[in-house]
């Protein structure tokens, strides 16, 4: 019987052990996706105690909460909520989650953290407290010290193209922190053009961009100003959440009236949304094209479901699932009308559902090509995807459809500054999943060959793709 979580935790080979003991362990992270917030960086927050930290604003750990049946404002919190007691509820819930990654995030935050090594349940989780919060407490620990004590090289925001980004020019000048916090460019709300928020966005963009926006070639014209402003910055990648990938043939005109019509409050029907989304993408595929940045594309989210939920609390709080929408027709029209016009940029396609891995990793290979190692990649195992097995299902659809060679790596995805581990968690999964090819003979054991190609997934892919 093995120690729980020990220095072989999850690596059930000889072969794997040395892969990520001797290639995987030490490789700096490159979190090219995550939704930390860049002004706590800048500022290096503190926190006050390990509920803060590690609960709030963390809808994974809020899901499991609700599922073991702790009541609402002990997991979001409110008004008299003690921090305490939302610990002490979490606490009472790990034990619950055996089978969840929770169970290992929790584990490996502790220790990697904290350096507190035994299980934590409703019995210890007193001393637990006790004893994280005095780290939490001592000189070494805040925001940046965290970053660089997880050997975090770039960090990749997720960012509106009206934000400021004042916090990332901020951390340019800092002489003792020297990892990357970069923009992302993820212009969502400008092109959701049903919903209530699209006029409003499109004003403040305006103001952004220091120019008015009346017409859509305006308005075009103002996302390309901010998207110049985020390359200024450093800007390498931009994001979407395509909830649903729409295709429709348009022209710039009837695009132009659609606009027209939705900032002057007229109803639009699903076509006529389908056509401004398409016609926008590709204009700004175009654009990134240009400065070469990567583009990625988060798809089959559906959000929000539970409306009393959403209406009390708003979104990313935990009422997210698997959307199982139409894939393949409209997003290969997409990539090729991008294509066709300015040559497809880097692209890195992540569904939320599992069973489109395959349909994506054909897709892939359809635009692969200009030279350029792994252009179009399959994305990580993202959200409800980042388990163990979903993490192998994605290796291994990639192997068996592409190169898993060429493959970018893990990404958090995260709003929390404990995340890092999860890129331990990943590498050892990825060590072990070559070990068993060597196991059963499917690859030569040689392990300098192997390693070599453990350090490129790990870091030295995601650092060539993305220039930094």
């Amino acid at each position: 019987m093995k120690a729980f979580m020990d220095e072989h935790f999850l690596l059930q080979s000889e072969a794997a052990r040395r892969l990520y003991h001797d290639f995987a362990a030490d490789q700096p992270i490159i979190d090219y996706h995550c939704h930390l917030n860049p002004q706590e960086i800048y500022e290096d927050k503190r926190f006050g105690n390990l509920a803060e930290i590690w609960l709030y604003g963390d809808h994974y750990k809020w899901r499991a909460m609700r599922a073991n049946g702790v009541e609402e404002a002990l997991v979001t919190g409110g008004p008299g909520v003690d921090d305490y007691d939302r610990f002490l509820a979490w606490a009472k819930t790990v034990p619950a989650t055996i089978g969840n990654p929770l169970y290992h995030w929790s584990h490996l935050e502790l220790r990697r953290y904290f350096g507190i090594e035994e299980p934590i349940n409703e019995q210890n989780a007193p001393a637990i407290w006790e004893k994280a919060n005095a780290v939490l407490r001592s000189e070494s620990f805040s925001v940046r010290q965290l970053i660089r004590r997880q050997r975090v090289r770039v960090i990749c925001t997720t960012d509106d193209p009206t934000d400021s980004l004042e916090y990332h020019e901020g951390m340019r000048g800092l002489a003792d922190f020297d990892s990357l916090v970069l923009p992302s460019f993820r212009p969502d709300k400008g092109l959701e053009i049903r919903r209530d928020t699209f006029a409003p966005w499109v004003r403040k963009l305006g103001e952004a961009a220091g120019a008015k926006i009346e017409t859509y070639e305006q308005f075009l014209a103002a996302l390309d100003s901010r998207i110049a402003f985020f390359a200024k910055i450093g800007c390498k990648v931009s994001d979407h959440a395509l909830d649903r990938v729409l295709y429709a043939e348009t022209n710039l005109g009837e695009v132009s009236d659609i606009f027209a019509r939705a900032l002057s409050g007229g109803a639009l029907t699903l076509e006529e949304e389908s056509k401004y989304k398409t016609y926008t993408l590709l204009h700004l595929g175009e654009q990134y094209s240009k400065l070469g940045w990567a583009m990625q594309l988060h798809i089959h989210a559906s959000r929000n479901n539970n409306s009393r939920a959403f209406a009390r609390m708003g979104p990313d709080t935990g009422f997210d699932s698997i959307h199982d929408g139409e894939l393949a027709y409209p997003l290969t029209k997409l990539l090729d009308g991008i294509d066709a016009k300015a040559g497809l940029p880097k692209t890195i396609l992540y569904s939320l559902n599992p069973k489109d891995y395959y349909v994506l990793g054909t897709v892939m290979g359809s635009f692969q090509g200009g030279g350029v190692p792994g252009k179009i990649q399959l994305g990580s195992a993202w959200w409800f995807n980042d388990t163990k097995d979903g993490m192998l299902e994605q290796m291994k659809a990639l192997a068996n459809l592409g190169l898993l060679s060429r493959f970018v790596g893990m990404l958090t995805d995260s709003r929390s500054f404990l995340s890092y581990p999860r890129h331990e968690y990943f590498r050892r999964i990825l060590c072990d999943l070559l070990g068993q090819w060597v196991e059963r003979g499917e690859v030569p054991h040689d392990i300098d060959w192997l390693g070599g190609l453990v350090e490129d997934i790990c870091y030295r892919n995601a650092k060539t793709y993305f220039g930094f």
